[in-house]
């Protein structure tokens, strides 16, 4: 049996069943486990902790998959841990909604390093750590079989990988290779997703409420959506009845489906203005311009995966927002985004206050925006509430 013992008083974290174990807390390793092996925990005084995966050359030293003494951690463990995910979005997510959602959600599920997200009949797998990766063969055959999807994907091919010693994979792992175009449907909007190359594992599941909830808010408005990407924001409030809206990103790949998400379903592009520029500047270009809108959509790439990351991401996110409540239109709404886990709800808050002060313009905080229910955030474990959203309005 492969032991890590702890040093004392570094066991308080996992008695409050965080399960993450540092390299800085422990004190030995007993036995020679390799990465993803799994090892017994224990405090300095040999009282049991956790079974965890090992990864020699992650400050992630341990990754918990049980506080159960008695648990074993074999494949059919995995299966039980990937059925209790599936039952809780049937549990939560109407069927009728959409057939794009998370289906397993990393250490929220109890399994770390693990993300599995449905696009139709096709299912994304994406493996982040040491000890998903030595579980590689059964997960995707228990995803395949619990699911019933026609082929299981992998897109295991994030930075985060490098840090556990991985190399990146991206491929067909169970079925045929999945086509160009992934068809998927959320609240009645249709959407063709790029499984082998969009962004995360294809499209950001984690905004579907958000779009929603912001969609209830365009109609007669005149809409600017920052980052748009593919332009889910942008559809979404074009159905529900915006006047117009000026979508931004710098990607002319993005743009281009954007585009063509408009057209997939039937809405009218003579409302659609459409910019391929830096962000940044796009919006000092549109002050100059002494443009106004009535609902502004900021919904950045992460600036801060770390917190050692956040005062730099702080200006970034500062000068979006400073430049965004000058182009609000008195009454205007500002639904503005951070995804970036280094930036906390309480810092991203103080970071768009910091913005409206210094823009000279009065606001309040009208929503609070986070991911969806598909992508659950486990008590014991906050980091997993990276999404944070604010609707401001401008007095």
């Amino acid at each position: 049996m492969h032991k890590v013992i702890l040093k004392t008083g570094r066991e308080k974290s996992l008695l409050r069943r965080h399960p993450w174990v540092f390299s800085g807390a422990v004190e030995r390793v007993e036995g020679s486990p390799g990465p993803g092996d799994t090892v017994r925990v224990e405090a300095a005084d040999g009282s049991f902790l956790g079974w965890g995966a090992f990864s020699p050359r992650s400050q992630i030293h341990v990754r918990i998959w049980s506080f159960d003494p008695e648990e074993r951690i074999d494949a059919d463990f995995f299966r039980r841990r990937l059925a209790a995910a599936l039952a809780l979005r049937r549990a939560l997510v109407p069927a009728e909604e959409t057939d794009a959602l998370r289906l397993v959600h990393g250490e929220s599920d109890g399994l770390p390093g693990v993300v599995a997200d449905r696009y139709g009949d096709t299912l994304v797998m994406q493996l982040t750590s040491c000890g998903a990766e030595a579980w590689r063969e059964p997960l995707a055959d228990s995803l395949l079989a619990l699911t019933g999807v026609r082929r299981v994907f992998e897109r295991s091919d994030g930075a985060v990988r490098a840090l556990e010693g991985l190399e990146s994979r991206v491929g067909a792992v169970r079925g045929d290779e999945p086509p160009d175009a992934v068809a998927i449907r959320e609240h009645g909007l249709a959407f063709h997703v790029d499984v082998r190359r969009g962004h995360k594992t294809g499209f950001y599941l984690d905004q579907r409420t958000n779009r929603a909830r912001v969609a209830r808010h365009a109609a007669g408005r005149r809409v600017l959506n920052g980052f748009c990407y593919t332009g889910a924001f942008t559809v979404a409030a074009l159905a529900a009845g915006a006047e117009a809206v000026l979508s931004i990103d710098s990607s002319a790949e993005a743009l281009a489906q954007a585009q063509a998400h408009v057209a997939l379903n039937g809405l009218d592009a003579k409302r659609c203005e459409w910019w391929e520029a830096d962000m940044f500047e796009a919006l000092r270009r549109l002050r100059d311009e002494g443009r106004r809108f009535d609902l502004i959509v900021l919904d950045p790439p992460k600036f801060a995966p770390t917190a050692a990351l956040a005062p730099r991401a702080a200006r970034g996110y500062k000068d979006i927002n400073w430049l965004a409540f000058q182009l609000l239109a008195p009454g205007g709404l500002l639904a503005t985004f951070s995804c970036s886990a280094g930036v906390g709800e309480a810092l991203f808050q103080k970071i768009v206050a910091g913005a409206a002060l210094d823009a000279g313009v009065q606001a309040c905080i009208v929503e609070h925006y986070g991911a969806g229910p598909d992508h659950p955030v486990a008590l014991n474990f906050p980091e997993g509430a990276y999404l944070k959203g604010l609707l401001c309005r401008r007095g």
